[in-house]
């Protein structure tokens, strides 16, 4: 039921009201007694709000009702307002065909494994503790919501010398940053601002190919850099002064180096206890090493924003993130926080000069990424863990193939001079492959080994897990 974030699929088929439903009488029957619930700007988010409250409230919960609002507003809320949990109704970057449920404890995380476990067994079970005439719980709207998450927007950077910014809301719920952003002195221009769920300007998911009109807008005005969300403004991503996509893993850099640096500058105030910085399998090494340079490490985690933001949460963590956009700086709140990122970035290039030039400054390395749909993914993953055990456990007789192998997330090989990932899609039958090294020779080699790996696992099973007949040519580079 629970994918890598939440519950996630198509309206009518995977998502329903019915769903909807069960899960607000779960939670309300679970002991969550008062619940924050907002949606983003999807059509189909009204049905499934008013199915969700309507099964809290019908087991006992008291409802705090935020509206349309990014999640990381719903998020922050929670641990403000005392509530026992928090609900999205958003599929985040996925097409308006699709709707979807994310969940949110008290402090302001994401659901655990055991929490969402506890949730998925009543619902199978249809162990509701439905509630009397007399003993149904209330519904009240939280107004404030929005201006709060806004004012610790503005409170959170300083910003002297405030650039011209291009925001692309992208239709969804990410004008917060617009307006934060204007309070800080900015001068804003917006794309794609009327809220509007069939996400007519854009795919709800910023990607270069996706941010053409952003990268065109700044690059002919005198902005400074472009800001972009996806629906719910839980991820964000951004485009230097000329217009240039800033490659994923390079914003990631730029982040995690900042804050590794300000963690070793607060340690040698004696105020601080922490340089670590929390990245999923599948994360370049350009962030290790900038991290490095800045003092400190890199905490590998399955791949997953939940899993990011529990290893963020520990004392000895000043970052986490992933490369699809969500940046998550715990001391200001447990959950990835798009808005909050664009005013770091804002505040980054103030301080530092053009965008262009700070990624011009962080190295980068060869990568690739694949890609083969596959009838039965799990089925072929096993299979996979088998191979590189073969491959890789026993090499003794070359030094670059030493190797640590990490199966928490499909299976990650993490040798002397690059790695390959090798994970079964959380939202698609699909397995991808990634490969990065510090050669283009390295990284050919390797590219070379995970797909012979990939290709003889597909080829134990039937026609039909097999691509184009298990050949090469069944991968493709997404």
């Amino acid at each position: 039921m629970f994918g890598t974030s939440g519950i996630r699929g198509t309206v009518g088929e995977d998502v329903t009201a019915d769903l909807a439903l069960d899960v607000g009488r779960a939670l309300a029957s679970d002991g969550y007694e008062q619940v924050v619930v907002g949606r983003d700007v999807r059509e189909s988010g009204i049905v499934m709000f008013d199915a969700l409250t309507a099964g809290l409230r019908e087991c006992g919960a008291d409802v705090l009702e935020v509206g349309v609002a990014s999640t990381p507003t719903v998020a922050r809320a929670v641990p403000r307002t005392g509530a026992d949990a928090g609900v999205v109704v958003t599929a985040s970057h996925n097409p308006p065909t699709d709707n979807g449920i994310k969940l949110w404890s008290a402090d302001g995380k994401a659901f655990d494994p055991d929490q969402r476990e506890s949730i998925a067994t009543r619902i199978e079970r249809d162990a509701y503790d439905l509630q009397p005439w007399d003993g149904h719980g209330s519904s009240a709207p939280l107004t404030d919501a929005v201006d709060r998450h806004a004012a610790a927007l503005v409170e959170s950077v300083t910003i002297d010398d405030p650039p011209s910014v291009v925001v692309d809301v992208g239709n969804g719920t990410g004008e917060i940053t617009a307006r934060a952003l204007d309070e800080l002195g900015c001068d804003v221009v917006t794309l794609n601002g009327q809220q509007d769920g069939s996400f007519p300007g854009r795919p709800s998911e910023p990607t270069r190919e996706t941010l053409a009109t952003l990268s065109s807008c700044v690059a002919v005005t005198d902005a400074q850099l472009g800001i972009a969300h996806d629906g719910d403004a839980d991820r964000m991503h951004a485009v230097d002064g000329t217009g240039t996509f800033v490659p994923k893993d390079v914003l990631f850099a730029l982040f995690a180096r900042e804050a590794a640096e300000a963690a070793e500058a607060a340690e040698a105030a004696e105020t601080g206890d922490g340089d670590v910085v929390a990245a999923p399998v599948g994360t370049s090494v350009t962030v290790d090493d900038e991290v490095a340079a800045a003092g400190g490490s890199v905490s590998r985690t399955p791949v997953g924003d939940v899993h990011v933001a529990e290893r963020a949460a520990r004392s000895d963590a000043v970052f986490g993130g992933e490369p699809s956009g969500a940046w998550i700086w715990p001391e200001e709140i447990p959950c990835p926080d798009g808005p909050l990122a664009a005013c770091k970035l804002v505040e980054l290039v103030a301080e530092r000069g053009p965008l262009s030039e700070l990624v011009a400054d962080v190295d980068s390395y060869p990568i690739r990424r694949r890609s083969v749909e596959v009838a039965d993914k799990e089925a072929v993953i096993e299979r996979v863990r088998e191979r590189v055990r073969d491959r890789y456990e026993d090499e003794d007789e070359d030094e670059d193939q030493r190797a640590e192998i990490d199966t928490r997330d499909g299976v990650y090989v993490d040798l002397e001079n690059g790695w390959l990932l090798l994970r079964a899609s959380g939202t698609e039958p699909v397995v991808r492959l990634t490969v990065e090294a510090r050669t283009e020779r390295q990284v050919e080699r390797l590219e070379g080994d995970a797909v012979g790996i990939l290709q003889r696992a597909i080829e134990r099973f039937p026609s039909e897990n097999r691509g184009e007949s298990g050949s090469s040519a069944g991968l493709t580079d997404r």
